[in-house]
């Protein structure tokens, strides 16, 4: 659908907002409707058919559930419009924001906003809803991966963040401890926006040095430096139309913070040694093992920098925290070793079977992956047994006068089980709640240590 053939209404009881973006979208689209009082909706979806709803998330009005934007969400879908809603939040309110996907809304914005970021979100929504209209319907479930699998509660809700976030042009900041799967969920982002057919450019950035930094991302002129024998596109211009994924982004200095910063908020690249600047049009991914607390230290990490890459985050889970998947992301790794191996597709007996479930996996899926890899060349017959996996070593090193790391994690995770019921009074669903657990997942821990 076409920006300038949309008709569009914008609720906000914030009389300088409803004249902003009016004055903004007059001249961008064929109908601006403005409302202060979210109360009219239905008067005004009865009397028109509007094609995007710029809804905020907040009103001082007689309905006052704390989370108004929600409720007037939801007050839309059963008035039965199929106008797509983009939300208007502040900062603050993002998580409420994310909640409001969940609900059925296209996007949202954060105020204050860019002018053009604004227009791009609209322009964004109209090309789902063209695409809806035309059978191709991204309401499905999307193909997030042949190897970004799970079916806990923490994965379920990771798929269905991608499904509401990917057609967006949203930044993203993806968290999670090194071996999770970031890497997969970004590419599982790329694959279902609407920039799929365009590149996915991945940097690392904890293995570029301050000195190519700048070379390595914005590109150089010949002769800039020394070794720089021929002009050279960065990484930002490889990534032009597709989606530029930034790893490990904790690790970047704050010199290279402020160049980085520069580069996204004027959508624009200088090579090295060059004086002229080339336009970016990218969608940004980014990712870290640092926990948000710590990029949150200004000492560390530019505040104004985090706000321009964590539009939505992602937070992904270590594997000890998704007992469902185990045996489920085992299978799949013994599945894909057979077949690379030439070796009949192992099965699982019991006690192999326990040993991971009882195992924490400091190293996360990757560790689990190769623990697989090695139990497949290792097994003799059609059956891994308990003897055949062999955990990593360079995860489970401790030092020598440590207590072992099963039975000092074990004590810290029974002693934690123990707090958290107290604290709920016995409830086991909101103590599993707290503990970032299934219910299923809690009961066996209850069983391990007899509680």
């Amino acid at each position: 659908m076409n920006l300038k053939n949309s008709c569009i209404l914008i609720i906000d009881d914030d009389t300088d907002v409803l004249t902003a973006v009016r004055l903004l979208l007059k001249t961008e689209v064929k109908e601006v409707v403005t409302e202060k009082n979210p109360e009219n909706i239905r008067w005004l979806l009865s009397k028109q058919t509007f094609d995007v709803i710029l809804l905020d998330m907040n009103f001082t009005s007689s309905i006052n559930t704390g989370n108004e934007g929600l409720f007037w969400l939801k007050k839309i879908k059963e008035f039965g419009s199929d106008a797509s809603v983009i939300m208007i939040t502040a900062y603050g309110d993002i998580d409420l924001a994310v909640r409001s996907l969940k609900e059925g809304a296209s996007d949202f914005v954060v105020k204050p906003w860019h002018n053009e970021k604004l227009i791009e979100a609209i322009k964004s929504t109209l090309k789902v809803k063209g695409k809806l209209s035309s059978n191709i319907s991204l309401n499905t479930t999307p193909v997030i991966g042949k190897e970004l699998i799970g079916e806990s509660d923490a994965m379920n809700d990771i798929f269905l963040k991608i499904e509401k976030i990917a057609p967006t042009d949203a930044n993203i900041l993806i968290l999670g401890e090194n071996g999770t799967g970031k890497d997969l969920i970004a590419r599982a982002i790329h694959q279902n926006s609407l920039r799929a057919d365009k590149p996915f450019i991945k940097v690392d950035l904890g293995a570029l040095t301050e000195s190519i930094f700048e070379s390595e991302l914005f590109g150089h002129k010949k002769g800039s430096f020394t070794g720089a024998a021929e002009d050279r596109a960065g990484r930002f211009e490889a990534a032009n139309g597709g989606t530029l994924f930034l790893d490990e982004i904790g690790n970047i200095s704050l010199q290279q913070q402020i160049k980085l910063l520069s580069v996204l908020q004027n959508r624009q690249v200088t090579r090295v040694g060059s004086n002229d600047s080339v336009n970016i049009d990218i969608r940004l991914i980014c990712a870290t093992n640092l926990p948000l607390g710590e990029l949150a230290n200004e000492n560390r990490f530019r505040k104004d920098l985090i706000y321009r890459i964590n539009t939505v985050e992602i937070v992904v889970p270590p594997l000890r925290k998704r007992d469902d998947d185990i045996i489920l992301l085992a299978k799949h790794f013994a599945h894909i070793y057979a077949n690379k191996y030439l070796k009949p597709e192992p099965v699982f007996d019991t006690k192999a079977i326990e040993k991971m479930k009882q195992y924490l996996f400091p190293g996360n899926v990757r560790e689990l992956q190769y623990t697989m890899e090695r139990a497949v060349i290792m097994s003799e017959g059609e059956q891994l047994t308990a003897s055949d996996l062999i955990f990593s070593p360079i995860e489970s090193s401790l030092p020598k006068d440590a207590e072992p790391l099963e039975l000092n994690l074990s004590a810290l995770e029974k002693n934690t089980i123990l707090k958290v019921i107290e604290k709920h009074n016995g409830n086991i669903s909101r103590a599993a709640k707290e503990l970032g657990l299934t219910r299923t997942a809690l009961y066996r821990r209850l069983s391990k240590y007899d509680i």
